[in-house]
């Protein structure tokens, strides 16, 4: 007999026919089951009040019903109301998982057992587990579950046959005694026990429909169900070399610390040799300098020359040392080109190959540590490529906590593919001891801000949900059709506002006002970081675009240390015009400016902070003797402060920036 709770979908059910419903999370191949299982002849209606369409069928004298993929059944966005809503109003689920990721399908297994539904799982995938060196003890998961489970592979329709009478095997699973007795005393005030179950885990929709206050267990309930997840794969599933192909043990590797972090190291490695010596050596070194400088520019020259004077005032904007004829079109299309194509390049092969996703996992303890939601790391991995989008994208996270925290430090330590390229560049003439300083610089100051703002904002972090794809080889055609298409983006947005910056830069050097500037900002640029005067330009342009005023330190002459310092102040530095637009749409005015005058403060405190103890430790000389000790010095600072964060500071209990 079918529950009496109604989904709101009109289906003309059979005398004493059953509703039999599909539930699984996406990808896990649900679709493939219910074609099986329903034929040719399946009808499709919009659910009520939605524009998703919900697909049904017979199975003999049974109505099956297709869900949603979804992680789990409450009120969090429209795909789980309507898979909630199907789900209770079945008389048998049949729940599809996947064999690859037992630990997070199982967790929606749980919770439809804890409605007293009776349930038949499919464990989907199986040959997938086995070319990764999985071994799944079915009859051991049936135990455990308290539910039948028939292993399948989908695709192939292998196991599909007995599903069609399977179903009937179906039955109420293992439910935690103590979760029990609430359900139980809860049972009599709602039509059912699934109800029950999301009234005690503070589902409002439902709590409304039956006038009951939401319950507050929620977060108890769900780690709860977590630990006896995590109980049941550690028993039911082994993992071994034997069966598994080479990029499955390898995909495995990859996340665990003890060989993920040296394959992390081998791949920056493998990619700082490509960017930073290949492309920035031998590529820039063609088109900056043969191609662009040696011929393009002395003919622009020329061919301007003939029409107006270069010294006058146009000619030195269309043609001079900043105009937008010259130094433009030398910056976009031969210096920051080559290396944003190599970056988007190697960036796709990591995201084609199926590495990226395992580096946001193999990462993603430590990003919890600075408060971040797992889900942060996408963002994060996204702003190598470009600030402004990865400050977007981080209205996937969960809470303003872990958008705020992300889009301050996308903002101040995160630095977008042209400006990584440049930097890159810089670097490869310096010294690996320089380097290694300016590397140690940004990952403290990105861990020690990380930190303080955890400590010092409400909440705490969620756990990371995401799937690990195979391993694969790259395909070429993807690879090279991303690098297309993300590097034309990059030179249509970057060419009109670098074009405004030659503008404004020559603008204020024919009236004087750079040189005011200059002058202006020499106790800051002079004094405090011990750089060149002119290096105050490089900052005015990087108010614009950060790649633009890193651009503009590659024409200095400056020492090794002068490199490092300026490079670190230009990477903290400001965020650019285009993303300052993005963080003050995401967070409003006052919240965008604070992080704007953040990234003021911490920039030049901390460059003028490196530049002053390599003045103390190197005796104001490029000694190498000086960076380990400025080394030294700023490891130790960074433990102090986290040490302060670990005993000291305490999170708010209130909002948290204004």
């Amino acid at each position: 007999m079918a529950n009496c709770h109604d989904t709101g979908i009109k289906i003309n059910m059979p005398e004493n026919a059953r509703r039999i419903v599909l539930a699984g999370n996406p990808n896990a191949g649900k679709s493939v089951v219910f074609n099986y299982l329903t034929g040719l002849y399946v009808d499709v209606s919009n659910y009520p009040g939605t524009t998703l369409e919900i697909s049904y069928g017979r199975l003999d004298n049974n109505v099956v019903i297709d869900t949603p993929g979804v992680y789990g059944i409450s009120s969090f966005n429209d795909e789980e109301c309507i898979a909630r809503d199907i789900i209770l109003s079945a008389d048998v689920v049949i729940n599809i998982i996947n064999a690859v990721h037992l630990e997070r399908d199982l967790f929606l297994t749980r919770q439809i057992i804890d409605t007293g539904i009776p349930v038949l799982v499919v464990l989907n995938m199986i040959d997938e587990a086995q070319k990764q060196g999985l071994s799944i003890d079915t009859d051991l998961l049936t135990d455990l579950l308290g539910v039948p489970v028939i292993p399948t592979v989908a695709t192939k329709k292998q196991g599909l046959a007995q599903l069609k009478t399977a179903y009937e095997l179906a039955q109420k699973g293992h439910i935690d005694g103590e979760l029990q007795q609430k359900l139980t005393h809860l049972k009599d005030r709602v039509d059912s026990q699934g109800e029950a179950l999301l009234v005690l885990e503070g589902d409002t929709v439902i709590a409304a429909r039956h006038g009951l206050e939401p319950g507050d267990e929620r977060e108890q309930i769900y780690l709860k169900r977590r630990d006896q997840v995590n109980d049941i794969v550690g028993h039911v599933v082994s993992e071994g070399s034997r069966g598994a192909s080479i990029g499955a043990t390898l995909g495995r590797w990859m996340i665990k610390p003890i060989t993920g972090i040296p394959l992390l190291i081998i791949a920056l490695w493998a990619m700082f040799q490509f960017i930073g010596v290949f492309i920035a050596g031998t590529v820039v070194g063609i088109t900056e300098e043969t191609i662009l400088i040696g011929l393009y520019e002395p003919a622009v020259r020329s061919f301007v020359g003939q029409i107006i004077a270069i010294d006058s005032n146009l000619g030195l904007i269309l043609a001079g040392e900043f105009g937008i004829l010259t130094m433009t079109v030398t910056y976009v299309l031969g210096l920051l080109m080559p290396l944003v194509i190599g970056f988007y390049f190697f960036l796709s092969l990591l995201e084609d190959s199926g590495y990226l996703p395992r580096i946001a996992t193999l990462v993603d303890r430590v990003l919890t540590g600075m408060g971040l939601n797992g889900m942060a790391v996408i963002p994060l991995i996204l702003g190598f490529g470009c600030v402004t989008v990865a400050s977007i994208t981080t209205r996937l996270l969960g809470s303003e906590r872990e958008k705020r925290i992300t889009i301050f430090l996308l903002g101040l330590a995160i630095p977008c593919s042209a400006q990584l390229g440049v930097i890159a560049g810089m670097l490869a003439g310096v010294g690996p001891q320089y380097m290694a300083l300016y590397a140690l610089v940004i990952l403290a100051v990105l861990i020690i801000v990380g930190t303080m703002l955890n400590k010092l904002l409400p909440g705490k972090s969620t756990e990371l949900l995401i799937d690990l794809p195979p391993l694969r080889l790259p395909r070429l055609n993807n690879v090279l059709r991303k690098t297309g298409i993300k590097s034309y983006a990059f030179l249509n947005e970057a060419t009109p506002l670098f074009a405004l910056g030659a503008l404004i830069i020559s603008t204020l050097q024919i009236t004087g006002t750079l040189t005011a500037l200059q002058k202006l900002l020499a106790p800051l640029t002079v004094g405090w970081l011990m750089l060149p005067q002119e290096t105050a330009t490089a900052f005015i342009m990087g108010i614009v675009r950060r790649d633009f005023g890193a651009v503009g330190l590659t024409s200095m002459a400056l020492t090794p240390m002068a490199t490092v310092v300026s490079l670190i102040t230009i990477t903290l530095f400001v965020p650019c015009i285009a993303s300052i637009l993005i963080i003050i749409k995401e967070r409003g005015h006052r919240e965008g400016a604070l992080i704007w005058l953040g990234t003021w403060v911490i920039a030049f405190t901390i460059g003028g902070l490196v530049a002053q103890l390599s003045n103390i430790f190197g005796g104001g000389s490029n000694d190498t003797l000086g960076i380990p000790l400025v080394m030294i010095t700023f490891t130790a600072i960074t433990l102090v402060v986290l040490l302060i964060c670990r005993f000291v500071l305490k999170p708010k209990p209130g909002s948290g920036l204004p």
